[in-house]
């Protein structure tokens, strides 16, 4: 598999971990701390899942997904939102802050625009990350797509379970 092959897999894999964990949560409501984590290969679930519920949302997000529910790939708990939200208010709090030598002000007299800076950011944030994870961590074209196993793999005190998958 040649790089671009892996990243448009890594992609897919995300998007069904997404859906999967949606519909888990439709399914239970926010009881559980849920968290995923995919690769080309495919992806891990971590929470306390039982194996068979975990494959019957996997397969409902898949199916879903392949009937026209690409929004299923798109979650507001990703960390790419979180990722993007940081980045942004950072660069915004330095960008606002920054300069204060130039101007003649302290930085500290700068501390509450550096703060207005940060807090838009992250009210930008959340639809940027939605947008950067919508066209480039997640891919919802997943017409040939299967699972293949669900198994219990946890990852040293947590609980999880690996969810292979692949292209027919």
């Amino acid at each position: 598999m040649n790089p671009f092959q892996k990243i448009a897999a890594t992609r897919r894999n995300h998007a069904v971990e997404h859906g999967t964990v949606t519909v888990l949560l439709e399914r239970h409501g926010f009881k559980r701390s849920l968290a995923g984590r995919s690769n080309s290969r495919g992806f891990y679930i971590f929470g306390n899942v039982e194996t068979g519920d975990l494959r019957s949302a996997a397969e409902e997000a898949l199916s879903r997904m392949q009937q026209g529910e690409g929004t299923l790939a798109v979650s507001p708990f990703c960390g790419t939102t979180i990722a993007v939200t940081g980045i942004l208010a950072g660069v915004a709090t330095v960008a606002m802050a920054g300069g204060a030598q130039a101007s003649g002000a302290s930085r500290w007299a700068k501390l509450p625009t550096a703060m207005i800076g940060g807090m838009l950011a992250v009210l930008f944030g959340q639809p940027i990350g939605r947008v950067a994870q919508k066209y480039v961590t997640t891919s919802p074209k997943v017409a040939r797509f299967r699972i293949d196993s669900v198994t219990e793999s946890g990852w040293g005190p947590f609980k999880g379970h690996w969810i292979a998958t692949s292209w027919e």
